[in-house]
């Protein structure tokens, strides 16, 4: 099936945020497969997520009504006008429009803002748009569109279980998946005591490997509930209550919780476990099928860990779409990493921030004065522009470029979804629900938004919204929202 058109793909996209407004849609998952699967999980309910360090937001006004389910369509179906009929943009009418808004206190004294016509490639507005900038959790634009470059849309993360050459220990191994959850792994401990049950097996050691991930598991900010310790085996995010976005209280050892909890489901299925599971690295020579003292005859070479069972993750394109909706910071940091094995880097905060950084200069994009030191936007040292923001949109929204479109199928809908659920409901922003796109950021003293925008005419715009030393996302974000809308009138 040829690849939709980005016009008629962002028109969907929009109408879509309408009628999830006017419908609480049930019946799909965040991974259900095929396109929207983040705008339909749980469109019409508010998120809160990534890296928020700021006071909670205070109360919301009163919701403007939704519109009635049987509302009819509110857009036309986008096109990519011909370059006879394309309006030039009237650079000076939207600076007009822009400078004002810009100056808005709320937004602190540093500002940066780029504004791009995707369809040509032409910045159409700009304030400072190459410096760089802090970008809290936009910077995870920059992390998926990466791994979509580096790795593919359907590319999935695996977690494996092996035993050793003499059937006696078993080794869970992560690939790292922080999706991996109870369900799952519930499977995959039915599916390896089948295998062991064949090969005559009923009492083993259990070990549990996560050298796939290098340096430091902390991130720089230390133990957080908006992240758990970054490892290659981890069961739910090391989520210790029932949230499934957000920050949340996180364990301290994500491995060995994952790996007590197969052990106990193992013992469920009939296969008896023998001590208490280890890391492979101080588990008994046995265990990894390493050859027992030197007798003065060279040793065989060790026979390779025979397969048992295997999961998969859900593919790259959901994973991409969870991480920009809900603004999911241990998948970005998963992402990362990701991307740090398929470019030969070690998978650790520093080898991810180059691998990062090395696939995007493939994408020939705006790198000037960029910094990845983490992948979730949570560290303060890193630095992106507005300029590079919107060139990694543009992009996106390339027909040549079908594996990044989900970098635009995930942005939160203004007034709908994910993290812009409780966003875009006070006037003027309210035009930009349903025709803003977004990806939102918040650190304390630093507020951004980057995305898309569907203009009255019809076109796709990009645009970045960087600010810094705000004083409060109180006041930096409605004026964000308000900057965002306004382009949704251009025409």
């Amino acid at each position: 099936m040829p690849e939709p058109r980005m016009w008629q793909l962002t028109a969907g996209s929009a109408a879509l945020g309408l009628a999830l407004a006017a419908v609480a849609v049930t019946a799909a998952g965040p991974w259900d497969t095929g396109q929207r699967t983040a705008e339909r999980a749980r469109a019409a309910a508010p998120a809160t997520g990534g890296a928020h360090h700021a006071p909670p937001p205070a109360p919301a006004p009163p919701r403007r009504p939704a519109p009635a389910p049987s509302a009819p369509g509110v857009l036309p179906a986008l096109h990519a006008p011909a370059a006879a009929e394309r309006p030039a943009g009237r650079p000076a009418d939207l600076a007009a429009t822009l400078v004002p808004l810009l100056a808005d206190p709320g937004l602190g004294p540093l500002r940066t803002a780029s504004v791009v016509d995707t369809a040509t490639g032409t910045q159409l507005y700009g304030e400072g748009a190459g410096t760089p900038m802090t970008p809290a959790s936009t910077v995870k634009i920059a992390t998926v569109a990466a791994a979509l470059s580096a790795l593919g849309p359907d590319h999935r993360i695996p977690t494996t279980v092996t035993a050793s050459a003499d059937g006696r220990t078993v080794t869970l191994t992560g690939g790292g998946d922080p999706t991996l959850d109870p369900a799952r792994l519930g499977r995959l401990a039915a599916d390896t005591a089948r295998a062991l049950k064949a090969r005559g097996h009923t009492s083993v050691r259990l070990a549990y490997d996560t050298s796939l991930y290098e340096g430091p598991e902390l991130h720089p900010i230390g133990p957080n509930e908006n992240l758990a310790p970054v490892t290659a085996l981890m069961t739910s995010e090391g989520r210790l209550d029932k949230s499934d976005s957000g920050p949340a209280p996180r364990t301290a050892d994500p491995a060995g919780d994952t790996a007590t909890a197969f052990a106990g489901l193992l013992t469920a299925a009939g296969v008896k476990i023998t001590g208490a599971p280890a890391r492979a690295t101080d588990a008994p020579a046995e265990a990894t099928g390493a050859p027992a003292e030197a007798t003065g005859t060279p040793a065989a070479a060790p026979k390779a860990p025979a397969p048992l069972a295997r999961t998969h993750s859900a593919p790259l394109a959901d994973l991409a779409e969870r991480t920009l909706t809900h603004s999911d910071n241990d998948l970005a940091e998963a992402l990362a990493r990701q991307t740090a094995l398929a470019r030969e880097q070690p998978a650790s905060f520093d080898g991810a921030g180059k691998a990062v950084r090395d696939e995007l200069a493939e994408l020939g994009l705006p790198l000037a004065g960029a910094r990845f030191a983490d992948g979730s936007g949570l560290d303060r040292r890193d630095r992106v522009s507005a300029a590079l923001l919107t060139a990694l949109l543009t992009r996106a929204a390339d027909p040549a470029r079908p594996a990044l479109r989900p970098v635009l199928t995930g942005l939160p809908v203004g007034g709908f979804t994910g993290t812009l659920a409780g966003r875009f409901d006070t006037a003027p922003a309210t035009a930009g629900a349903g025709l803003v796109r977004a990806k939102t950021g918040t650190l304390t003293g630093v507020n951004t938004l980057a995305g898309t925008v569907v203009t009255a005419d019809g076109r796709l715009l990009a645009f970045a919204f960087l600010a810094g030393s705000t004083l409060s996302p109180y006041e930096a974000q409605p004026a964000l929202d308000r900057l965002s809308a306004a382009l949704a009138g251009q025409g």
